[in-house]
């Protein structure tokens, strides 16, 4: 059975039992808790904990997942992956325990034709948890399941929570017994190879506390309803279907293992070395794309960084694989083919998911090459010092710092007859690693305490009327200071104020809040920021500014229009940007992140580079042009499959609704889902002037433009700023261009002559340094200070001055003074090493005395210091260290 197949049979067993079938929810969510949704329940979270008031009392999805806690496991074990599929049925307070046991098993054991999945019933296990006699029992009653084939296990198996404080319950794993050749008898407490979980249904039924385990938090007590939370793991059933060994061979990965022979001219099956990366490769390829058509780019932290190290892994093990080409091209398009009939996003989204992980394996093709120079400095080091082995640490920094992976590491120490000190690298990880974990734990916390808002989330959602009208009457439905819900506030009091109705917008899709007031009779507040409370309610925070606020007053709300009409030019603005965009870069520019506030915006896109001059202008060009037309600006809502027809672009990471908002300026020009507020015509925007455009992230960029009034004012600054130049230079505005490159090339001549000048007199003044030479021991020593020379400059008269001394044993040491810096170099010649000096050495032990550092080889080395005082301490050094090498023996 095909994996989209038990995809489709899942949701239509489920719906034709009562569920309403939900479209899984985007990787990304606006979750601080969690970098990746890690199960199907997710989505969810609100209305088991009460929160939110579900739609609908049952439901069944489909849910893409991302864990990637033991990255360095995949491909080791078969049967994990860090993108999987989920697939689930859930119950907000109807159905328990009895219906979700029944439900599972006939699904599984029911005949293929019947629209099940026709396991054998007799291979089939389960785990409880300690104390559920009561799902025993119905395992018993519904499944006839023998005693044997019940196993109970503790917490750490069989009690589900997400981590963190929220809901959680005990769970019922259901196991199939893939045969003795997989592994010893006993059920999956005595082997999970053999036994392999396909499906968890969890009874979720308690709130837990703060904890660090599986097992060690606190109940804080019962949720308001039990519900159902379960999740079948859909590679799994598709491996165990499909009469394969793991879930790398099934119809939808197997093919991405196929591509990586075809790049590589290895095999898999051959070797388990060879078979652990060729499962690495498809498991992060899969990955991957998921996270990159959610809207993911490479980075360097959180999300962005997950993204970044799978790609490189991929790349890592395909060249441990023999490959010598760029890979990733051929393997993201394998993966999009397998996965779009499930996904169709995949293929209209194709050529943006293939520039953003092609340009990082580029970027990491240079970082291989550079890492390959540092490892090689590394290893010439340990040679020279007649050792066998590269430390750890060296291990370590090419690893954390220059993200060389240790794999390659160890290969190359291997081909240059050199091995490595593994434990010591594996320790410096485990310490990074302690630390992140750390770190991580300390920015974890529960689901934000919405118990202040609940009541008022459930029955009184805020209307918001600000798409009609900029002022309303309205009920003040509660107040709150300092989180806590008060009868009534005073002046000087910082508040939240909830309302049934209101104009004034709250931030969301890049746009800022409005600011306003709410007054009555005496009572004057000041609005400052309104924020969302679980999408639908209004919370206004500002200061009462005089009289009382107090719950049930009627005020009027205002939204201060100036801010509003500054705030639609800027969200309008950057939907025409976004078009002119996909107009001159083509639609793989889509959106990556935006803020639009009054006379401003600033747009995140995906491309692979950076924008040229012409590119620019262009997009500024066709912006301006949209604007001048004065396209009609449209809204309308429709459902979700509908506006996606149209060709409405959507924002990714967002999570819609049935219902959604369309926003149209010209017809075809933009079309785009959005809730925000706009322009009534395009012209409104007033002119939009590009400020810049830089990288954001690998694969992401950014422009920032003013409109309106803003975009007036800086482009009157401009040209003040260029009639000033004009003026100076007693030329027409026209000509200041050619002006300035005039006076910019005579001024690059008269530096070239200044530097040759300079050149020439430190040359010149060789001679006088070399009669100033000082006898210490048997070796002439030149320390001096030669105020003005470049650094460069220096290098070139040391060398001199080391040449001018002839054969007898030698130290130059000459120190820069300029500009607050003193650059050093010091030359040896080769008397002077046989007499036991280090250019090198010698650096290293003044660099101190002048603030700084430096190196080099035993002939020639040099630095620079920040402390120019030290310079006359810094010759004195150079004396002592070269009087106490003594007469060679």
């Amino acid at each position: 059975m095909q994996t989209h197949e038990i995809c489709r049979r899942f949701l239509a067993y489920f719906e034709q039992r009562g569920h309403t079938p939900v479209p899984g929810a985007s990787l990304v969510m606006d979750d601080p808790n969690l970098l990746f949704i890690n199960a199907g329940m997710v989505q969810f979270v609100p209305y088991f904990l009460g929160q939110r008031t579900p739609p609908y009392s049952r439901a069944t999805s489909i849910q893409k997942c991302v864990r990637t806690g033991d990255i360095e496991n995949v491909g080791i074990t078969t049967r994990h992956n860090t993108f999987f599929q989920m697939a689930g049925n859930f119950s907000f307070g109807d159905y328990f325990k009895r219906e979700a046991i029944d439900f599972a098993w006939h699904l599984l054991t029911g005949s293929v034709d019947d629209g099940g999945f026709g396991f054998d019933p007799e291979r089939i296990w389960v785990t409880v948890y300690l104390d559920d006699d009561e799902a025993i029992g119905y395992w018993k009653e519904v499944a006839g399941l023998p005693d044997e084939r019940i196993q109970r296990r503790d917490m750490e198996d069989n009690y589900w929570s997400m981590g963190i404080p929220g809901p959680c319950g005990p769970s019922s794993e259901i196991y199939f017994d893939r045969g003795p050749e997989y592994g010893r008898e006993g059920g999956p407490i005595a082997d999970e190879d053999r036994y392999i979980e396909i499906w968890n249904l969890v009874f979720m039924q308690n709130e837990r506390g703060e904890g660090t385990g599986k097992a060690d938090f606190p109940i804080i007590g019962p949720l308001p309803h039990k519900n159902i939370d379960t999740g079948l793991g859909v590679e799994r059933v598709a491996f165990l279907l499909q009469g394969v060994d793991n879930v790398y061979e099934t119809d939808l990965v197997r093919p991405v293992i196929e591509t990586a022979e075809q790049l590589t001219g290895r095999r898999y099956g051959v070797n388990h070395e060879d078979d652990v990366r060729f499962r690495v490769i498809a498991d992060h390829a899969r990955t991957a794309v998921m996270l990159i058509a959610d809207g993911v780019t490479p980075g360097n932290d959180g999300r962005g960084y997950v993204l970044r190290r799978l790609l490189r892994r991929i790349v890592r093990s395909a060249r441990l694989l023999g490959a010598q080409q760029p890979t990733m091209g051929a393997l993201v398009e394998t993966v999009i083919g397998t996965m779009a009939p499930s996904y169709p996003e995949l293929e209209t989204d194709r050529a943006r998911i293939i520039d953003v992980a092609v340009a990082e394996e580029t970027a990491f093709s240079v970082t291989l090459a550079s890492g390959s120079k540092l490892f090689e400095s590394a290893a010439a080091d340990v040679l020279a010092a007649g050792k066998k082995t590269l430390g750890g640490d060296r291990a370590f920094e090419l690893h954390d710092t220059y993200g060389f992976p240790i794999d390659l590491t160890l290969e190359m120490a291997d081909e240059a007859g050199l091995t490595v000190d593994e434990a010591g690298f594996r320790t410096l990880m485990a310490e990074q690693r302690a630390r992140a974990k750390a770190d991580a734990q300390a920015r974890k916390h529960a689901h934000t305490d919405l118990s202040a808002y609940k009541e008022m989330v459930d029955e009184h959602p805020t209307l918001f009327t600000g798409f009609e009208e900029l002022e309303t009457e309205a009920t003040v439905l509660a107040v709150l200071s300092n989180g806590v819900r008060v009868p009534v506030a005073n002046a000087g009091d910082a508040v939240e104020v909830i309302l049934d109705r209101s104009p004034l917008y709250a931030e969301s899709g890049g746009q800022v809040a409005d600011i306003g007031t709410i007054t009555a009779s005496g009572t004057s507040v000041t609005v400052s920021d309104v924020q969302k409370i679980a999408k639908v309610l209004w919370v206004h925070r500002g200061t009462v500014d005089s009289g009382t606020l107090a719950e049930g007053d009627t005020v009027l709300v205002r939204v201060d229009p100036q801010w509003r009409n500054g705030a639609e030019q800027g969200h309008s603005g950057t939907h025409l940007v976004h078009a002119a965009l996909r107009q001159i870069l083509g639609p793989g520019a889509v959106q990556a992140g935006s803020l639009n506030r009054p006379g401003y915006l600033r747009f995140d896109f995906s491309y692979h580079g950076p924008l040229s001059d012409s590119q620019k202008t262009d997009i500024e060009a066709v912006t301006n042009e949209a604007m001048v037309a004065d396209f009609p600006v449209n809204t309308f809502e429709t459902d979700l499959d509908s506006a996606k027809a149209m060709g409405a672009m959507a924002l990714f990471g967002e999570n819609y609704g049935d219902r959604v908002r369309v926003v149209e300026i010209g017809g075809p020009f933009s079309m785009e889902l959005c809730g925000g507020t706009h322009v009534g015509h395009s012209s409104q925007v007033g002119p939009v002037t590009l400020l810049g455009e830089s990288s954001v992230a690998s694969g992401v960029r950014r422009v920032e433009a003013y409109v309106g009034l803003d975009s007036y004012k800086h482009l009157a600054k401009e040209r003040a700023l260029l009639a000033g130049l004009a003026s100076s230079l007693k030329v027409p505005t026209d000509q200041v261009p050619g002006r300035v490159e005039q006076l910019v090339e005579r001024l690059k001549v008269a530096e070239r002559a200044l530097e040759e000048s300079r050149a020439r007199a430190a040359l010149e003044s060789a001679g006088t340094l070399v009669t100033g030479a000082r006898e210490v021991g048997p070796i002439s020593v030149v320390a001096q200070e030669v105020p003005g020379v470049a650094a460069g400059d220096l290098r070139t008269l040391a060398l001199d001055v080391r040449t001018r001394l002839g054969s007898r044993p030698a130290v130059v040491a000459l120190f820069g003074n300029a500009d607050g810096k003193a650059p050093f170099v010091v030359a040896v010649n080769d008397g002077g090493r046989d007499a036991g000096v280090q250019a090198g050495a010698l650096v290293k032990e003044v660099a101190p005395v002048v603030g700084g550092r430096g190196g080099g080889k035993p002939d020639l080395a040099q630095g620079a210091g920040s402390d120019p005082s030290g310079i006359a301490a810094a010759i004195d050094a150079v004396i002592d260290a070269v009087g106490r090498v003594g007469v060679p023996g």
